[in-house]
């Protein structure tokens, strides 16, 4: 998608949103920007951990306790934040948050050494600040995207918060804690919020459909940002909203089958990538003790860049898919799945459209090469072959995480947009939930069995994953249709 064929857009998609595509991708870049925070203050601790465990005088285990506890509040505050933005608009939220995590990073700048429990208390504030950034911008690309372009635009926006942040974050951390001491990594993150705070203050329109409809629609002072120069051609003062009824209450996504097995697929994806990420600088420090801090964070650059090849492709893939399976399907207002012979019937040709098979038709092939690479590279640091062996299955590690949790966070989007931030906010809770479960076990398992086992495990659980993918796939269309009926009796 080139931002200079701004023009290029369908009937359909522009009454969908009045933005045009360059546009559109200023948005969901600011909206990536302020994702970028939630991996951010994640990452960027752990290269730190050693430091920060030698000046509290903790062990490694207690310290990783924090790392645990972030993920939980990461997983929790978007159940919070994103269910909000769904009714009182994204905007003041995203504002909300970034004052959160600006004011939490002074504290933990700040911390005293003798004081663990603080420690544990601001990390707490930090992840309830940052990690609802991501069911935010969600809920934005929801707002302003169609199917038939979402693909694009989610890949764009999950480059911040599952792939930039993860990559320069422990390079940023591992620098700051060598040179810097590990102060500096808090007051660089209080700058950098801060930063994207006024930034987001300054442009960032409203998107909310209930709010200002396709966009065309001036909502109320707090909503508009102060220099409006997106969409602003388009803008009216009177008009109606969409009238949409938001649940107050997400966890009733949690009834939706489909949904259900989606969480589950980004479950396990999520906590085996974590499983790599979290023990990264320990298990490189021991198999390779010539590294330092700065060069372990640099090690973290294989994960990231095939997390940012990953994106990047798997965006283009999802959109190219979604063209190729409209194409196959003819526009048909009655499709009937070939296994179950089931009619969508009254449904509209989006609502009718085998948009599960378009988004994770290929996930089960990188499910299976994910198998082979995370047994493997846990075998390399047992036998401590020559690093470039772990860092090239860690770049492998990174394009399949990401290809796997673009496919099925675009496709919960596609099923619930108007829901965008309460499903993401679910994805969030389920994800860091099970993640912070295996990295509060990780080191133990490790000392128990060995590296390399502990590995194969990590490829035994990911490929729990393969049978809800075909669920998915053959039963999604029904839960689908199920849900439109109700909406539209």
């Amino acid at each position: 998608m080139s931002l200079n064929n701004s023009n290029a857009i369908s009937p359909e998609t522009r009454s969908y949103s009045i933005f045009s595509r360059t546009e559109k991708w200023i948005i969901v870049s600011l909206a990536a920007l302020a994702g970028l925070f939630s991996p951010l203050t994640s990452s960027i601790y752990f290269p730190a951990i050693p430091t920060i465990a030698m000046a509290f005088n903790k062990s490694i285990e207690l310290i990783n306790l924090t790392v645990t506890m972030y993920m939980v509040l990461q997983g929790a505050a978007p159940m919070l934040w994103g269910t909000l933005s769904d009714r009182l608009g994204r905007r003041p939220i995203f504002v909300a948050c970034l004052t959160v995590l600006s004011l939490s990073c002074i504290g933990l700048a700040l911390v005293p050494t003798s004081a663990y429990w603080l420690l544990m208390l601001l990390r707490c504030m930090q992840a309830t600040g940052s990690a609802s950034t991501i069911a935010l911008g969600s809920g934005v690309i929801g707002d302003i995207s169609t199917r038939e372009e979402r693909g694009g635009y989610y890949g764009l926006f999950i480059m911040g918060p599952m792939v930039i942040g993860p990559a320069i974050a422990p390079v940023i951390g591992g620098v700051l804690a060598d040179h810097l001491g590990w102060r500096s990594i808090f007051w660089f993150l209080c700058i950098a919020s801060s930063i994207c705070l006024v930034t987001m203050i300054l442009f960032l329109p409203e998107t909310l459909r209930a709010l200002v409809g396709n966009g065309s629609i001036t909502p109320g002072p707090i909503y508009r940002p102060l220099i409006p120069v997106i969409g602003r051609k388009y803008h009216t003062e009177g008009g109606l909203q969409e009238q949409v009824k938001v649940p107050r209450n997400p966890f009733l996504l949690f009834v939706y089958f489909d949904i259900l097995l989606l969480l589950g697929v980004n479950a396990i994806t999520n906590a085996v990538l974590y499983g790599v990420l979290a023990t990264l600088s320990t298990l490189f420090i021991r198999t390779y003790p010539f590294l330092s801090e700065t060069t372990v964070g640099l090690c973290f650059l294989s994960i990231g860049g095939g997390m940012i090849v990953g994106s990047i492709v798997t965006g283009k893939m999802l959109d190219w898919e979604y063209q190729r399976f409209k194409r196959r399907v003819g526009h048909s207002e009655q499709i009937t799945d070939s296994r179950h012979s089931t009619s969508l019937g009254a449904a509209t040709r989006e609502e009718s459209f085998p948009i599960e098979q378009a988004r994770l038709r290929l996930l089960p092939y990188l499910i299976l090469m994910g198998v082979g690479i995370w047994g493997g590279y846990g075998w390399c640091l047992e036998n401590q072959v020559n690093i470039a062996g772990p860092l090239i299955l860690q770049f492998a590690v990174g394009y399949l995480s990401i290809a796997v949790l673009n496919s099925t966070s675009t496709l919960m989007i596609d099923l619930v947009p108007k829901q965008g931030s309460s499903v993401t906010a679910c994805n969030n809770l389920v994800r860091c939930t099970f993640g912070a479960v295996l990295v509060s076990v990780i080191d133990l398992i490790i000392n128990a069995i060995g590296t390399g086992w502990t590995y194969i495990i990590h490829a035994g659980l990911f490929l729990l994953a393969l049978p809800m993918v075909y669920l998915t796939i053959r039963l999604g269309p029904l839960s689908r249709a199920k849900r439109f009926r109700q909406a539209c009796p």
